[in-house]
């Protein structure tokens, strides 16, 4: 498989998809308006999905932060565990237009939906939210939510165009999630480590896979937050306020070539660049 997507459009018979990974607070919202559009135009995407649950002061999902990302060219946007983490991502999941997608495993009786369908070039394409319970918190179980969901998906077509973003921390978990799902759904990607993995893949069945997206967040950081109160809280054991780095950001994402017609996935590719022009110090980051 090519290291690097082919430049411009998909071919005619495929659909172009690019996910990227954790936006973490305002430098990966300032990298994100920079980079989105024009990656977008250079890969030829016809839909765009970005995890955005850390994209509020490096926790949670403001109305800002949303309409940020959906601005720069998202055309859907994920949770994670920290999707309750804002007082306003009741009202951003009420909004239409943010189309954020919130983790399908909890409880039925929360706020949002944990799947998405939108139109792209006249196939439907179906963004799900997962949420690992390894090292995490309390969530039901995933594996149960997803079939449950396949289960009750319209069957107008052969196979359902379905796309995961596996919001997780046990790279076990998420490649369990992977060989679950091989061979029913177009994609599953791993979120949540902030550290992008080198295996990406198309699995047995048309199913691309990567276990980590990896993040939109500064370079020079302990996944996003800035190293000293980050390594302080590793060398005393005692918890302290962790903020967002400073310096060069990482934008890291994956393209996807989806095949309408068999319902599965052509190729995935990493891309992954660096956005050299956010290194002003001492910032307050929103």
């Amino acid at each position: 498989m090519s290291a690097l997507p082919p430049d411009g459009a998909a071919p005619p018979d495929l659909v172009r998809l690019l996910i990227v990974g954790d936006v973490v607070g305002s430098p990966g919202r300032r990298a994100a308006r920079r980079l989105l559009p024009e990656l977008r135009r250079e890969v030829g995407a016809d839909l765009v999905v970005v995890n955005a649950e850390n994209s509020h002061e490096g926790r949670g999902i403001s109305l800002r932060a949303a309409r940020e990302l959906r601005d720069a060219g998202a055309d859907a946007l994920t949770g994670g565990n920290h999707v309750w983490d804002h007082p306003e991502i009741d009202q951003a999941l009420a909004d239409d237009d943010l189309r954020i997608v919130r983790p399908l495993n909890l409880p039925p009786e929360m706020p949002g939906e944990g799947a998405l369908t939108l139109r792209v070039r006249g196939h439907a394409i179906t963004v799900v939210n997962l949420l690992g319970r390894v090292f995490m918190g309390p969530a039901d179980d995933p594996f149960r939510a997803i079939d449950a969901l396949l289960a009750d998906l319209p069957r107008d077509v052969p196979r359902p165009l379905v796309v995961v973003d596996f919001h997780a921390e046990a790279t076990s978990e998420k490649q369990a999630m992977g060989w679950h799902l091989a061979g029913r759904v177009a994609a599953v990607v791993g979120t949540h480590t902030h550290v992008p993995t080198a295996d990406a893949r198309v699995l047995p069945g048309d199913t691309g896979y990567v276990t980590d997206l990896g993040m939109v967040g500064p370079r020079d950081s302990i996944i996003g937050t800035a190293v000293e109160p980050a390594l302080r809280r590793f060398l005393s054991a005692r918890p302290g306020r962790m903020s967002v780095a400073d310096g060069p950001v990482v934008f890291n994402a994956v393209v996807v070539d989806l095949d309408p017609a068999r319902g599965g996935c052509r190729a995935i590719y990493r891309v992954d660049r660096l956005d050299p022009n956010d290194a002003a110090s001492g910032r307050m980051h929103r």
